[in-house]
């Protein structure tokens, strides 16, 4: 399917010279991550391969990586470089101390072809401690290695191996959500560029990273009267049902310069949940939608599993790998580890979630027992459960079934209430201290302290969830709390109608910053143009804040 875009305006693309966004003075703007300036850069398409526009024109015939570069999962000594090219290519990445690249060391990386849609990932090895790293990623013929592309540039730190150095990082979901695209009129998605600026450690990515079931319409008329316009490809015109319309909704997203600008200069750990497959799937699913032709959703799982593993740079997961995992540890230094959960692949079917045995629950009995170990051997000051849904918010799933943990009864636990009591009290015993849970999924931003004084359940040590969200999709009303684990929420922020748009509610994100000091950790939830809307600040190896 080709990518053709749709730019819905008589002169084509936005202006791709628009004045470039400040920058953090640790992180300078590099010339290959921008690609084609501060505004909205669209590049252009022929047979469904990217092309951009200008530059391409100056390296004819030569590969090109326009669609930018990207890191992931990077650890002390360790990252994954992710970037896809325009035709067969070999992928080479240098890393330097310096944007000079003086003295760089060279990586030769994967052939870049059409079995991985042009895309592949160059882990990197053996790199100093808490250290900025620069690299440039070059794709060369492979039948003629001096036809080579512009080097697109890039930047991240490693993790620090003293505690002294801190951590900040941010944390959303849910992009290009509820037919709300990349609309040129105000400029794409300059959120990014203001998340940049906070110079965070990473990003966390809480799923929804698409909607393959959402398709993009070039126009989309407001309650006031006024139109949102949208930047359209002939791979967002519908659901995705096929490998190469699932690979074009990521595609999508990167036709965003702020995005691809963003990509370069902040690392990112990425999870996934239902609408990079579809709304509310479930293994074993079969839909009873006109919209798909394909009625196994263990089909179309399979085929967005292959495109989300070949459009984020995942340390576990690798395209084609059977033995391939969401789920991970990311361990960032004495302070930190982050515990990024898959609450899709192994859960049991939706239902009205009341069952008084539930061995699979949402997490599935492996994934569990490994979260349960790596909770146990952690040393970390603090200890992030990144999960995909929240915990006791009821998000339903038509009108009789559940979609989350949460049924809205608020006595003992049931259906997938079981194996989060199971949890949460081998967390209690293990006198394991520092967690807290960061999640999006609801297209609000809210904050709950959950405690046993208030619960139903009472054998767990009280804890924090931290919702944010959405970062461009649709906001939606606030759901009921569910009081089987004593939920109390201290900060909500919602609308009162369903599918606001961007333009009405501005994006929401959070950030964490951990001091390396104290130890003290402060949450703060935020929306686009620098409010902070709620702040939390936890004190180390306390239990239940």
């Amino acid at each position: 399917m080709s990518d053709a875009v749709r730019p819905n305006t008589a002169s084509g693309a936005p202006d791709a010279d628009a004045p470039a966004s400040p920058r953090p003075a640790r992180r300078s703007l590099l010339a290959g991550a921008a690609l084609a300036g501060a505004g909205l850069a669209v590049p252009a398409f022929t047979a469904g391969n990217a092309r951009a526009a200008g530059p391409a024109r100056a390296w004819s015939g030569r590969p090109s990586a326009d669609w930018g570069v990207q890191a992931g999962d990077v650890g002390e000594r360790s990252g994954v470089i992710w970037a896809r090219s325009d035709r067969p290519a070999v992928m080479t990445v240098e890393t330097a101390a310096t944007e000079s690249f003086r003295g760089a060391r060279r990586w030769r990386g994967p052939l870049l072809g059409p079995g991985t849609d042009f895309t592949g990932t160059t882990a990197l090895h053996g790199l100093p401690p808490g250290e900025q790293i620069h690299y440039r990623v070059t794709l060369a013929d492979p039948d003629d290695p001096r036809r080579a592309s512009r080097p697109v540039t890039g930047t991240f730190r490693t993790v620090p191996a003293r505690r002294s150095a801190g951590v900040r990082f941010l944390w959303s979901g849910d992009i290009a959500g509820q037919g709300w695209g990349i609309n040129p009129d105000r400029g794409g998605w300059r959120v990014y560029d203001e998340m940049a600026r906070l110079d965070p450690d990473f990003f966390l990515c809480s799923g929804d990273t698409i909607y393959a079931d959402g398709p993009i319409a070039p126009s989309v008329t407001l309650p006031d009267g006024t139109v949102w316009r949208n930047l359209t490809t002939e791979a967002k015109s519908s659901v995705a049902q096929t490998l190469d319309e699932y690979r074009g909704a990521f595609r999508y997203n990167l036709l965003d310069a702020h995005l691809r600008r963003f990509n370069a200069q902040v690392p990112q750990i990425t999870q996934w949940d239902d609408h990079e497959v579809r709304n509310n799937w479930y293994p074993g699913q079969i839909l009873d939608d006109p919209l798909y032709t394909e009625k196994r959703v263990d089909v179309l799982a399979a085929r967005a599993r292959r495109a989300f593993s070949e459009y984020f740079p995942l340390s576990t997961l690798a395209p084609g790998d059977p033995d391939g995992r969401v789920h991970r540890v990311m361990r960032h230094g004495p302070l930190l580890d982050v515990f990024v959960l898959d609450m899709r692949t192994y859960r049991d079917p939706n239902s009205r979630n009341r069952q008084v045995d539930d061995p699979q629950g949402i997490l599935g009995a492996h994934q569990l027992k490994w979260l349960k170990r790596e909770l146990s051997r952690s040393r970390a000051v603090w200890k992030v459960i990144a999960a995909d849904m929240p915990l006791g918010l009821v998000v339903a799933d038509g009108e009789t079934d559940f979609e989350a943990v949460s049924q809205g009864d608020p006595g003992a636990p049931l259906g997938r209430e079981l194996q989060i009591a199971e949890l949460l009290r081998h967390i209690k015993h293990s006198r394991i201290t520092g967690t807290l849970w960061l999640t999006a999924d609801v297209h609000y931003t809210s904050a709950q302290h959950y405690a046993p004084e208030r619960a139903a359940f009472k054998d767990f040590a009280p804890f924090w969830e931290f919702v944010s969200g959405p970062l461009s999709a649709g906001g939606f009303p606030s759901v009921p709390l569910d009081g089987t684990f004593g939920p109390r929420q201290t900060f909500l922020k919602a609308p009162t109608r369903a599918n606001v748009s961007p333009a009405e509610l501005p994006p929401n994100y959070g950030e964490v910053s951990i001091d390396g000091h104290s130890g003290e950790l402060t949450v703060r939830l935020r929306e686009e143009g620098g409010r902070v809307l709620y702040t939390q600040v936890l004190k180390p190896g306390r239990v239940g804040q």
